[in-house]
């Protein structure tokens, strides 16, 4: 994709998936333990809070990354497309 991607980023209180920060882009894998109780409620406050610090989050299913990898990879690669860089670190 030409951007660095780190695994297991600390970011606030929050550990994200993966996270580019050149493009303040963190990608969620979320598994079936994202559906069990609290658990949407506790993923939209953290959400809100890392949108806060002004990081885009895009979030897979990992049944969509174990099966549908081609298809992730462009919803990743569309939304770098369209979506603008940060001016942050860029002269």
């Amino acid at each position: 994709m030409g951007y660095r991607f780190s695994r297991q980023v600390p970011i606030d209180e929050y550990i994200v998936d993966f996270y580019c920060k050149d493009l303040f882009l963190a990608i969620e894998v979320d598994g079936i333990t994202h559906t069990y109780e609290d658990q949407p409620k506790r993923d939209a406050i953290r959400q809100k809070r890392l949108e806060g610090l002004g990081i885009c989050i895009l979030r897979f299913d990992d049944f969509d990354v174990k099966n549908k990898i081609k298809w992730v990879v462009n919803e990743i690669l569309r939304n770098i497309e369209t979506h603008p860089q940060p001016l942050l670190g860029r002269e």
